[in-house]
């Protein structure tokens, strides 16, 4: 008999402002918390969990497609950026969650989301 695990863990998507690269290591001033998600989003991946990270200049088409994000554009402004949601539903507007609801909600270890 075939012995199947059912991943029962959240699929998780990141919607950016327009950003000139997603860890922030671009400008003249670094910002820390667009580099701790990109590790968070960087290290899920290579742990195989679902991670989508889309930033709105290059992936206008994405923010226009999903409805749920493209009212929250059209209603509130880029400033409503970033927009994190977990299973198609907005969880969480204008800033990045911790990485301990990161691992709440993706069901794995908060020391996991650190770069090591």
């Amino acid at each position: 008999m075939l012995d199947l695990k059912v991943d029962n863990r959240k699929t998780m998507k990141i919607y950016d402002s327009a950003l000139c690269c997603p860890t922030g290591l671009c400008g003249v001033n670094i910002d820390p918390e667009l580099m701790r998600i990109a590790v968070v989003v960087e290290t899920l991946k290579r742990k195989g969990i679902l991670v989508e990270r889309y930033n709105l200049k290059d992936n206008p088409q994405v923010y226009v497609d999903t409805k749920v994000i493209n009212d929250c554009l059209m209603n509130e402004s880029v400033d409503v950026f970033p927009i994190t949601m977990l299973d198609n539903e907005i969880v969480m507007k204008k800033v990045y969650p911790s990485n301990k609801q990161i691992a709440e909600w993706l069901q794995v270890k908060e020391e996991e989301l650190i770069a090591k």
